[in-house]
């Protein structure tokens, strides 16, 4: 038997675009190659277990072997095989139709995008025996035809489980012309033999082929046979039940997708069959720098095939710093990334993460808090990004978020607020929160809250810039108190003003000494970006203080952010409070000469300059020559 066809096409030059335009990765076609040798060769499996089969499996490996002299990859399977009228039906008619309908659908895009991202998920070749037997990603579809996109020709030696059988031939020199005969085959199964273009010669290189499988085929739940060994793990841990899992499979799984990295913080296992199927396993990571936000990612898999690594909507967007594996079949694959948002399944599975999530850590807090504040530091991270992003989270994460003080003490928010609440109320009933982002460079600051026992948060993780904000937005104290919770940087004004009770402290000195005093330091400090006021502070308060008011500095802070569009750069506005009642002020009064009144003047106004971080080049020499020379005297 030997017949010749056309396969039934309206695009004469199908095959060029197959080969430019069907994935962005090339490498891609071997992925659906032995995705199409697993799916045959768990159906013959089914077919065995409700004895529609009874003849014996024997070794069911999938086998994949390279001639780099003949240029060609083989990938060989003992599956389900099939008939000559199989293949006209399921090769020449049904796959070649979802090759079709896939130029169809993207032909008016071809010119304007040079490559698709989009994933094979046609029919099987083989009606599957059991309905409740999901269908794999590729097939023989886009995913058997995306092999025209390495080959010259490719060739299908297969043999169908069925008694009487014959084994057949097909093949294809990427024309449309395909040649159909018979040939002498043993076993049952397929073959495909992928005779390789020159310019996809790298393919027949054996690190080339090892670097793919292990890149999509690590997990497959057939065993994969290269060079004499199997190369792939057919049960990972996410298919295994929770229950038969140590921490130690957890800890060595890690290690197994990221050799390189820490032990992880604690996990999620996830394992869902309605309404969606979903396993997986999530881990939370140890982040030590900014460059490891952007390492190690969540791989998604369909029935331990690897797919990608860019889980952008599945997963919600908080929780993409994320390690670990998600698998599931109910994510559709051959759809454009922008359909993919609004898929139902997809909504449904990103919303179940961020409960399972929520339940983890709510379950960790309530039952081993120590261990939850032990660990707060490296997943306040998380926490805090999830409430700033996703409301449902917030309103969970809300009886679990930590706040720390300066002293390492950690409060819910509620605890906190009772915590300061007798003593950080200004005159009009705010709560005020003092917080610090280096407690080293606002030292002093620090020290004059702590004079007035008041306490002060730490908040200097990568993400509290935007959580302060936020945190403001959602905290209003009760109805039935008055006032507001606000949250001020420690060095956003002097300590009696950042809590303002409305106690004022009598002025030692006279209105015309307020006057000159002021001219004196608007003289020496001579920055016109600079608010300069002289207020009536307690005597052991610093003589001058520094502040960037909490407005202009969080408006700083977004700016270098690039969260405020076309603001870039902002300039360094402040305030140079003096304090009346200092001693230092009296001296400077007193002082017989112009130049040595200005003299201190300047190097008090230096002092604070310096310890704001805004003293540098010129200006900081001329300081230090300065005190040099006070010092000497």
């Amino acid at each position: 038997m030997e017949q010749q066809g056309t396969l039934s096409i309206k695009t004469e030059n199908i095959f060029p675009i197959i080969k430019k335009y069907l994935y962005s990765d090339h490498e891609i076609f071997l992925r659906e190659l032995v995705s199409n040798a697993v799916d045959a060769t768990q159906k013959i499996k089914k077919l065995a277990s409700i004895g529609e089969y009874k003849e014996e499996l024997g070794d069911l490996k999938i086998k994949i072997s390279v001639n780099d002299k003949a240029k060609t990859i083989t990938v060989t399977d003992r599956g389900i095989g099939m008939t000559a009228e199989e293949i006209k039906k399921y090769i020449n008619e049904i796959a070649f139709s979802g090759v079709t309908e896939f130029l169809e659908k993207y032909k008016k895009q071809v010119d304007k995008k040079p490559k698709s991202n989009s994933i094979g998920n046609s029919k099987s070749p083989i009606p599957d025996p059991q309905s409740e037997t999901p269908d794999l990603i590729g097939h023989f579809g886009l995913g058997f035809y995306s092999s025209f996109m390495v080959a010259d020709k490719v060739e299908i030696i297969t043999k169908s489980y069925q008694k009487g059988a014959e084994a057949v031939k097909w093949s294809c020199d990427g024309s449309t012309e395909f040649n159909i005969s018979k040939v002498v085959k043993k076993e049952r199964g397929t073959e495909v033999v992928v005779h390789l273009a020159k310019d996809s010669e790298e393919f027949s290189e054996k690190l080339r082929v090892e670097g793919i499988l292990q890149k999509y085929g690590k997990f497959l739940p057939v065993e994969v046979e290269f060079d004499g060994k199997v190369v792939n793990n057919t049960a990972p841990l996410w298919t295994k039940k929770p229950n038969e899992l140590k921490d130690k499979d957890y800890l060595d799984f890690y290690k197994e997708l990221y050799p390189f990295s820490e032990d992880p913080l604690f996990w999620i296992h996830l394992n869902v069959d309605y309404p969606f199927n979903l396993t997986g396993v999530l881990f939370f990571p140890k982040i030590r720098n900014d460059f490891e936000l952007h390492k190690n990612k969540i791989h998604l898999y369909c029935r331990q095939v690897f797919i990608t690594d860019e889980v952008k909507d599945v997963v919600p967007e908080f929780l993409m710093l994320l390690h670990g594996v998600l698998d599931s079949p109910d994510i559709p694959l051959n759809v454009s990334r922008s359909f993919l948002q609004s898929d139902s399944n997809v909504k449904k599975i990103n919303a179940h993460i961020t409960k399972k999530v929520a339940d983890k850590l709510s379950e960790l807090f309530k039952n081993e808090v120590d261990v939850f504040e032990k660990k707060w530091d490296d997943i306040s991270i998380f926490v805090k990004f999830g409430m700033i992003s996703d409301e449902k989270f917030y309103e969970k994460a809300k009886d679990f978020c930590l706040l720390k003080n300066i002293d390492n003490k950690y409060f819910t928010i509620e605890e906190y607020k009772k915590h300061i609440e007798a003593n950080q109320k200004d005159k009009d009933k705010n709560l005020v929160c003092l917080y610090t982002t280096d407690k080293g460079k606002q030292d002093a600051y620090i020290q004059a809250a702590r004079k007035r026992s008041f306490d002060v948060l730490n908040m200097d993780g990568s993400i509290d810039k935007h959580f302060i904000g936020f945190l403001e937005s959602k905290s209003d104290l009760p109805a039935a108190q008055a006032g507001k919770l606000l949250l001020k940087r420690i060095d956003a004004d002097t300590i009696d003003k950042l809590i303002d009770k409305g106690d004022k402290s009598e002025s030692v000195l006279s209105e015309d000494e307020k006057k000159k005093l002021k001219e004196l330091f608007e003289k020496a400090i001579d920055n016109k970006n600079a608010t300069i006021t002289i207020e009536s502070l307690a005597s052991d308060e610093a003589p001058l203080t520094i502040t960037l008011p909490e407005f202009m500095r969080r408006m700083k802070d977004m700016a270098a952010m690039n969260a405020m569009g076309q603001i870039t750069d902002l300039p360094d506005q402040f305030n140079a409070v003096i304090n009346a009642n200092h001693p230092l002020m009296q001296k400077i009064i007193s002082a017989k000469t112009e130049n040595k009144k200005t003299a201190i003047a300047k190097q008090a106004c230096d002092l604070a300059l310096l310890s704001q971080n805004m003293l540098s080049g010129a200006d900081l020499t001329t300081f230090i020559e300065r005190s040099v020379e006070l010092i000497s005297k």
